[in-house]
């Protein structure tokens, strides 16, 4: 028994880190070839860059939803939104305040609350089906259309591992295998985040929601977290923000619309009266924090992590 649960939490932890990898590599490659293709600088921040912070949730809920549990695909994009306002965003200020942009709140912020909104209105009757999922998805296609229209107006800062002024006027091979690889290396992490967190997690008797909840909403969450961090110490902490915000979007309109469209999502009644007014509220909250002030102080990211630490206690059975 111990030594299974052992070689279960060497594989989670194995997933995680390729998770990790996959996404950075996943970043720089499919930014260079947009570029190479002659899609300006600023569309791929808006659109790549997104998508790829996206990308550990996208393939962790459709392989689990697939080869395991839909439960696992919902907790996981539920659990990843509340742990980013309350983990990531939480811990983010803690480090440093963060400056909250006005373009980000008043822009993108709507988009967040009505994508939170919408997966909650869509699931209410216990179920999201393929029918839903082309609504979620035609949601994403307005969103990623005013971002084009907007990208057009403003120049989006990008992430500083990301090079735009460098010669991109054609691809290399390496960086299509550089995709190539990417994909392959979110494909392996997605499985063994899986496999290793359900493994551990059985073991001690949780069910598949709490799973994607709790441990697989975390190791998808690591990108996020790990940029936002290195954003906060840097003094960039209003990446984070932008980080946070953009990922929530995502999380909804693409991945539970790409997964239910794939395979209907069974909605349990306790996600219905717990999990999703905990989701809103922390989505209201964040919100409200970003409007009330010009910052997000030390003591609202410390109220965001004991919030966080309240919503993981009272999962527990």
């Amino acid at each position: 028994m111990a030594g299974s649960l052992a070689v279960d939490a060497g594989i989670l932890l194995a997933g995680i880190v390729l998770l990790y990898v996959g996404a950075e590599l996943l970043v720089s490659a499919a930014s260079a070839l947009a570029l190479s293709h002659g899609v300006k600088a600023t569309t791929v921040g808006v659109t790549v860059i997104a998508f790829a912070t996206t990308a550990p949730e996208l393939f962790v809920s459709s392989i689990g939803a697939l080869t395991e549990s839909d439960s696992i695909a919902l907790g996981n994009i539920v659990g990843s939104n509340i742990a980013n306002i309350g983990l990531v965003l939480g811990a983010s200020a803690v480090v440093r305040p963060m400056q909250v942009d006005d373009d980000t709140l008043y822009q993108h912020g709507p988009f967040m609350f009505v994508a939170a909104v919408a997966l909650v209105g869509l699931g209410l009757d216990g179920r999201i089906g393929a029918g839903d999922g082309v609504v979620l998805l035609a949601l994403l296609a307005g969103f990623t259309g005013y971002l084009f229209y907007k990208s057009r107006q403003n120049d989006v800062v990008l992430p500083e591992d990301v090079d735009m002024s460098a010669d991109t006027t054609s691809a290399s091979i390496r960086d299509y295998v550089a995709l190539v690889g990417s994909i392959l290396l979110l494909l392996a992490g997605s499985r063994a985040l899986i496999v290793g967190g359900r493994g551990v997690l059985v073991a001690w008797g949780f069910g598949d929601l709490f799973i994607g909840l709790t441990i697989i909403a975390f190791g998808t969450s690591v990108p996020e977290l790990a940029t936002s961090l290195v954003s906060a110490i840097r003094g960039e902490a209003q990446f984070s923000v932008g980080n946070v915000v953009g990922s929530n979007i995502y999380n909804v309109l693409a991945v539970i619309g790409v997964v239910a469209v794939i395979v209907p999502i069974t909605v349990q009644s306790a996600t219905v009266s717990y999990e999703f007014p905990i989701m809103l509220g922390f989505t209201v909250v964040a919100l409200a924090m970003m409007a009330l002030g010009d910052r997000i102080t030390r003591i609202e990211g410390a109220g965001l992590l004991a919030g966080y630490v309240g919503f993981l206690y009272f999962l527990l059975p």
